[in-house]
């Protein structure tokens, strides 16, 4: 039998922590790793473990600055943020530290005490292994972020990896880390990357739309669904096939879950199939499940009973903590996969311990064993789950109130590490097919991490964009031509998050704790690090015919990113929105980077063309990332990071476009730019040069931005655009005037009365008399149900 050979080995010096870091006894072993990092061990043999599990990856960090005294008595050590102590004179006599006894750290410069067996009850929750059991009920396990300043991270329970690289279960001990960080979370996160792995890099498709339908497609299928995406202008760039790819009883489909070889019926000849789906740019994923075995309707069988001395005929057990079994399985099922050019899998076991273990193997092996970036779809084994992208989040139930709890999961996914959750847009199952909650699912998946499009087998489960209404198709398809578009943003922010561990989304209670506990605000989250979003996830007042919410913008001057209207910071807003529009919020400066993409919608490598978006109020530095998009070539230096520096003041907008580090070659060697400056009024003088030499250029202004093309630019060198203007911004901040003014006008209601409700809304006499006068208003014929919308319409006014 073929053997693994050393791909899945760990560097041991990566392990070994210098002794001066450590208190250490019979039975316990105190190790400072780092000024905010603590690792606690308790052993009663009095032997203690060094080498890498499940849940840690590396142990030597920077040297911190910690002092540790200790006599026959006591143990104390002290760095800048805390004090510990320990009793050695009361040696507890269980298996472990003695609760609130002998040990204790103070967080210094606070009234906070951490002691053994805290309950952490300022801890907001981290993640899940998947939602779609519970829904809104999940119960999530502990995070990092606490408003009490620490966490405590248990090791304890984690397999080993050993010297071969292989997991194996660990005896019992007692192994945790305590994170004390005071409000430095930014610095905890950091520790707790270097601790279990940097989160990867994604391949630049994952990015893309994923397409998803637990259907038994064929080739021919497959060629229709691939055209009916080209012809309505949606793009894609991922294809899922569920369990229905493999062989199977031929008499029931819905047996045998658990299969590694193409059903031939389906797919005639797989390696033609896979070339036809990459040739059109996508890439494909095959749902794994071993949870029933390997039986002799897979072509490594015999293979594999060979292997592991199993009688032919007999079904094998998936037995993943088999040495033997994971160097078969690798070599018989996964490996003749590979070959035909399958991009990555879907691990879709739901014992967790297994998903632990095959997203390790399949993740590592992927990675080491190919030289490219890891890649798999799985649920969340909760072990330094961020180094396995994409997560899984399960079979969700269709609803507003899954679509309600999906931002709050994905946001405190983040105090756990977690960035790249993957949801079944639209619900995957039950419920009722309603246009417009698929609508915001669409939105909201357009400002998630990853856009997933997938519903269970049924007639009439619609996520197909065109089996909508017109006014739903043109709507979705703007959305899905939008993510494809952000691609570059997303990107460069998934560079962020492996290189610097700032997540690609980040709460608002972050930097606004308080907000946690008001509903109107606990959903909102940046995304990246110029973004804003407020997702919508309740159904509209019909009558209105808008979505109303409440929105908190945090301090400065942002802009909205779809109409580039101006808001003012550090206030609360109700705002109105149309089914097409979705609030999403740029802050001031902000620079957005995206692809124009005219020949394939499916493409999602570095474009020819690229469109700026730059927004006014404040200077900016934007670091835009690229690389071949899915090798580890990066690693060794093949990327460029092209700087796009803004300096703004109102009379005079300077922009340089400019390669800052890497290689060249990495990008096209003359790029287009469009330039959009939002919310600006044209310039009375523009001038565009390469390296201080005049360049030609096409300007013009459409609606509210001023935009400047430029074609053929040399991406090795620097391009300076320079406008000068009195008072170029438009300065106007959005008013609520303006939507109640759209929405008296979209009304089905006489024009005259529309005359008279607009004169009482609008002018200055107090609320009181206005909501009287509205209610007069029925003895000249306007139905009941308008009356009660505007008498709801002044509450709202009366809010602000």
């Amino acid at each position: 039998m073929a053997s693994m050979g050393t791909h899945f080995k760990s560097n041991p010096k990566n392990f070994i922590v210098d002794s001066k870091n450590i208190a250490k006894g019979v039975n316990y072993r105190i190790t400072v790793l780092s000024e905010r990092l603590i690792r606690f061990e308790y052993s009663s043999d009095g032997e203690f473990y060094d080498g890498e599990t499940e849940l840690v990856h590396n142990r030597v960090f920077k040297t911190p600055k910690v002092n540790i005294n200790q006599d026959d008595k006591f143990v104390v050590i002290t760095t800048k943020y805390f004090m510990l102590q320990y009793a050695k004179e009361k040696p507890y006599k269980g298996p472990s530290f003695a609760p609130d006894s002998n040990l204790k750290v103070k967080l210094l410069n606070t009234d906070k005490i951490w002691y053994y067996g805290h309950p952490e009850a300022r801890n907001f929750k981290g993640s899940a292994f998947s939602i779609e059991a519970f829904g809104d009920k999940t119960k999530l396990s502990n995070g990092l972020y606490s408003t009490d300043g620490f966490a405590v991270l248990d090791d304890s329970n984690s397999m080993l990896i050993d010297a071969d690289g292989y997991m194996v279960p660990s005896k019992k001990r007692i192994d945790f880390y305590l994170f004390i960080y005071r409000r430095d979370f930014g610095l905890c996160l950091k520790d707790y990357f270097t601790l279990t792995g940097e989160p990867p890099l994604l391949p630049r498709y994952a990015l893309g739309i994923w397409w998803n339908r637990d259907l038994i497609y064929n080739f021919d299928d497959i060629k229709k669904l691939i055209d009916e995406f080209k012809r309505h202008e949606i793009p894609l760039s991922v294809l899922l096939l569920s369990e229905f790819w493999h062989n199977k009883d031929k008499k029931d489909y819905n047996l045998y879950k658990t299969g590694y070889t193409f059903n031939k019926e389906l797919f005639n000849d797989p390696k033609e199939f896979i070339d036809y789906v990459h040739e059109h740019n996508i890439r494909l994923g095959l749902n794994l499940d071993g949870n029933e075995g390997i039986n002799n309707m897979n072509d490594g069988y015999l293979n594999m009973c060979d292997d592991l001395n199993i009688a032919n005929g007999k079904v094998i057990p998936f037995r993943v903590l088999d040495k033997k079994f994971i160097d078969s399985y690798f070599f018989n099922l996964i490996y003749p996969l590979d070959k035909l050019g399958v991009d990555f899998y879907w691990l879709d076991s739901k014992d967790e311990i297994v998903t632990r273990v095959l997203n390790y193997y399949h993740y590592t092996d992927y990675r080491k064993n190919k030289n490219l970036r890891g890649m798999i779809l799985s649920r969340n084994g909760g072990k330094a789950a961020h180094r396995y992208p994409v997560h899984y989040s399960g079979e969700t139930k269709v609803g507003w109130d899954t679509l309600k709890y999906l931002p709050y999961f994905n946001s405190s996914s983040s105090n756990i590490g977690l960035s790249w959750w993957s949801h079944d847009v639209g619900g995957f199952k039950n419920g009722i097919e309603d246009s417009e909650l698929y609508l915001r699912y669409v939105e909201l998946a357009t400002y998630s991490p990853i856009f997933r499009f997938s519903a269970r087998r049924g007639a009439y489960y619609k996520r197909e964009p065109w089996r909508w209404d017109l006014n739903t198709y043109n709507i979705v398809k703007e959305y899905c031509q939008l993510r494809h578009k952000l691609i570059p943003y997303l990107y460069t922010e998934n560079y962020k998050y492996h290189k610097t561990y700032l997540p690609v989304i980040q709460p608002l209670y972050y930097y606004y704790p308080e907000l946690i506990d008001e509903p109107h605000y606990k959903n909102e989250y940046y995304f990246g690090t110029e973004l804003l979003v407020a997702p919508i996830t309740k159904p509209k007042d019909k009558v209105m015919n808008r979505s109303v919410e409440r929105i908190f913008l945090p301090k400065g001057i942002w802009y909205d990113f779809k109409t580039g209207k101006k808001f003012v910071g550090n206030k609360r807003y109700i705002a109105f929105y149309k089914d097409e529009d979705f609030p999403v919020f740029a802050k001031a400066g902000a620079i957005i980077p995206m692809a124009i993409n005219t020949e394939d919608l499916n493409d999602t490598s570095t474009p020819k063309t690229l469109e700026i978006d730059i927004f006014p109020g404040n200077s900016n530095i934007y670091r835009l990332y690229e690389d071949d998009g899915i090798s580890s070539k990066y690693e060794n230096g093949e990327y460029i990071i092209t700087g796009i520096d803004f300096n703004y003041t109102n009379d005079n907008y300077s922009l340089s476009i400019h390669p800052v580090e890497g290689k060249t070659g990495i990008i096209p060697d003359k790029r287009d730019y469009k330039i959009k400056f939002r919310n600006t009024r044209e310039p009375s003088k523009v001038n565009v040069s390469i390296d201080k030499i005049g360049k030609d250029f096409k300007a013009y202004t459409l609606d509210n931005d001023f935009i400047i093309e430029i074609n053929n630019v040399d991406t090795r060198r620097e391009l300076n655009i320079n406008c000068l203007g009195t008072d170029i911004e438009i300065d106007a901040v959005r008013i609520i005037n303006e939507d109640i003014f759209g929405i008296i006008s979209d009304l089905k209601i006489e024009t005259l009365l529309k005359e008279i409700i607009s004169s009482i809304i609008f002018s200055d006499m107090p609320i009181n008399k206005k909501r009287i006068a509205i209610r007069k208003l029925a003895t000249s014929g306007l139905n009941p149900i308008f009356i009660k919308m505007f008498i709801k319409l002044l509450e709202y006014i009366e809010e602000i």
